[in-house]
């Protein structure tokens, strides 16, 4: 018979075991929601870069010989109303222009390895900012938290690796000791961790409402079809685009010969 006796766990040190379970069941949840949500964010910056080049491109330069046409027919009509739609026209190429111009347009698609995902949860598990106990802690934490989001979107794996690093080595990775003031840490960290479940979940359900959401799904089930939505879309634009410049050159033409009469 064993002489050994198992020491009992006060009702507080079992309430905080339980608590631990259910944080670490959490972290893992959190550190894949967030993952879930940056790779979303990437996918959808990646497409509407795509987009703007292949298709927006093609609707500024639209809008800018829309614009023109407008322009020349208010010349040509001279009231108030219509330079009151040629400047609403030339409103619109500009914003039209700025938008295929935009940061959006550069973004461009990368390949995201198995190795820097499991990577990117790992650092997410460990130093996410809802984990923090107080205001400095939390700052450190979003610091980093904010570098291992630029480090996965370009690609860096040493730089997740490094991040992850420089959190071990920090007093922040040491926790106090006192089983009543870790409850409470516990108990507040579970709430925020949760907090930003629901925040997660409300900004996947934002972006999955999207335009360019809808647009990226469209384009999906179109390819799975043997189509490139996006071509066909630019040839659409560009037809749109033949018959307006054709219009305004057609015009601009015959109120020259009208002025030499």
């Amino acid at each position: 018979m064993s002489t050994g006796i198992r020491q009992r766990l006060s009702p507080e040190e079992e309430e905080l075991a339980k608590k631990h379970d259910e944080l670490a069941l959490l972290q893992v949840q959190l550190a894949d929601q967030e993952l879930y949500l940056t790779n979303l964010r990437a996918q959808l910056a990646a497409f509407e870069g795509h987009y703007l080049r292949c298709v927006g491109v093609l609707y500024a330069e639209l809008d800018e010989w829309s614009a023109k046409l407008t322009e020349l027919a208010a010349e040509e009509d001279g009231t108030e109303q219509a330079h009151a739609a040629a400047s609403q026209a030339r409103v619109r190429a500009a914003e039209s222009r700025a938008a295929s111009h935009s940061e959006s347009a550069e973004v461009k698609d990368c390949a995201i390895s198995t190795e820097l995902k499991s990577l990117y949860r790992e650092v997410a598990k460990r130093i996410h900012p809802d984990l923090a106990t107080d205001d400095a802690n939390r700052k450190h934490r979003e610091r980093l938290m904010a570098e291992a989001n630029r480090a996965y979107e370009h690609g860096y794996k040493e730089g997740l690796k490094k991040i992850l690093q420089e959190y071990e080595d920090s007093p922040d990775s040491v926790h106090g000791a006192g089983v009543a003031a870790d409850l409470v840490r516990v108990l507040r960290q579970l709430k925020q961790v949760k907090n930003r479940l629901t925040q997660i979940e409300e900004e996947i359900s934002t972006l999955s409402k999207s335009d360019i959401s809808n647009l990226l799904a469209k384009s999906e089930n179109a390819s799975r079809h043997g189509r490139d939505l996006l071509a066909e879309m630019a040839t659409n634009v560009q037809g749109r685009i033949n018959v307006v410049k054709e219009q305004y050159e057609s015009k601009a033409a015959r109120m020259r010969t009208n002025s030499c009469v």
